[in-house]
């Protein structure tokens, strides 16, 4: 892999206009503006168009992972120079190259990890490369541990490949939630060749340590067992906690992740279709290029676009915003210490979801009874998996002024039902 590095190089110094175009400097005005945020209002967000606050009409929507804190202007002005050059034709070589060193400078600036840009490849989206792991990784016939509560489509999709999902809960203590690993060697001794490590995790905000991962790592190796490691969220790490990818950690891991990332959760731009797939394995570089290789074809020219921008001049937006979500996060917190303090509930170490668990107040289905009683949009936690019945999933990534109304909402149709 190290000669196709060496056999790229003059084509990439070649469209260094293309790379100097695409990522176009933000130019002093990526500042994040936090008043503008707060005085957007439903109808605001509606109008811009999104799923979020389209689906349900006149409720808050804090359902899908999306942030409601517009774009960064490095990246809306990068997308508009593209339009202006109509450079919106199928992804070309050069600009998947830029793609691949921008995100491996990002790896390496925030979670210090040197990857190899030579084996990071982009796909539309990471349920692309889900996908791709389910078809030629896993197989049908065969078995995938997903640990519950999960981000939907980990549990629905493998069924579409033939591929049996083995659900396994996750274990909440007293200082927060851990793997179940004798469940999951029993799984890996009962001849399950997959695992899925979301991280962090999507819906419970957990950040796995290192130790947790070598923990995973040691029994995959035992049993000759591969991980998809989706850490779309990996930006997104609140107090003490730190991100480390996988892949990173030794040559065990490395050989044994497919790693799946994107800036669509970071930066808000998932409608671009641009992720990347990281291939630290020589073998699975080889397989993607024989037979996956198509899918980068649908990978979007204008997202490769945004992602660079992202990658390479984003940052400082993200720094930013990030003390946002981090106010967003306290105030959740503050909620369920309070007027929610019944409601089970674990404080998110990252990801900007949260993880609320009604049954303690006999509600075993809270999001219909908040999208019909409170108006407010919510992911039904079954769909996590079984664990999840009574539980409902929360974006709080949304204006500050919003979710507070979202938990006034909530309080209010707990209280009027007679539960609270």
């Amino acid at each position: 892999m190290h000669g196709l590095l060496d056999s790229t190089a003059t084509e990439t110094e070649s469209t260094h206009t293309l790379q100097d175009d695409a990522s176009t400097e933000c130019l002093g005005k990526h500042l994040f503006d936090a008043t503008a945020i707060d005085g957007e209002t439903p109808n605001d967000l509606a109008k811009i168009g999104s799923d979020k606050w389209t689906r349900y009409p006149n409720c808050i929507g804090a359902f899908i992972a999306e942030m409601d804190f517009g774009l960064a202007p490095c990246i809306q002005e990068a997308m508009i120079g593209a339009v202006q050059r109509c450079s919106l034709g199928y992804i070309p070589d050069p600009l998947k190259r830029q793609v691949a060193e921008a995100c491996a400078h990002w790896q390496q600036r925030r979670f210090g990890w040197n990857v190899d840009p030579d084996c990071i490849r982009p796909v539309p989206d990471v349920m692309e490369a889900y996908e791709i792991f389910l078809r030629e990784f896993v197989g049908a016939g065969n078995a995938i541990i997903v640990p519950t509560p999960a981000y939907m489509p980990f549990l629905s999709v493998p069924l579409l490949y033939g591929v049996k999902v083995i659900e396994i809960p996750m274990l909440q203590r007293k200082g927060g939630w851990e793997f179940d690993f004798t469940a999951i060697e029993d799984a890996f001794r009962q001849g399950c060749k997959a695992f899925v490590l979301c991280n962090p995790h999507n819906p419970i905000g957990k950040v796995l340590t290192r130790e947790e991962m070598l923990a995973l790592s040691a029994r995959a190796e035992r049993f000759d067992v591969r991980v998809f490691s989706d850490e779309i969220h990996a930006s997104f790490v609140f107090d003490d906690a730190v991100h480390t990818p996988f892949a990173s950690i030794n040559e065990t891991t490395a050989r044994q992740a497919i790693t799946a990332t994107s800036v669509s959760k970071a930066f808000n731009v998932p409608g671009t279709k641009c992720a990347q797939v990281i291939l630290t394995n020589p073998d699975d570089y080889a397989l993607w290029m024989r037979k996956a290789e198509w899918s980068e074809h649908q990978t979007a020219t204008i997202g490769a676009v945004a992602t660079i921008a992202a990658y390479e001049h984003g940052g400082e937006w993200f720094d930013e915003m990030f003390p946002y979500v981090l106010r967003n996060r306290d105030y959740v917190d503050e909620q369920m210490r309070t007027r929610f303090a019944t409601v089970g509930y674990v404080r998110p170490q990252g990801t900007y979801i949260a993880w609320l668990d009604f049954l303690p107040l006999g509600l075993h289905d809270p999001a219909a009874f908040f999208l019909d009683k409170a108006k407010v949009a919510l992911t039904d936690g079954e769909a996590c998996g079984r664990i999840g019945q009574g539980c409902v999933r929360m974006n709080f990534a949304m204006p500050y002024p919003l979710l507070q109304e979202c938990f006034d909402r909530m309080y209010r149709a707990l209280f009027s039902a007679g539960i609270v």
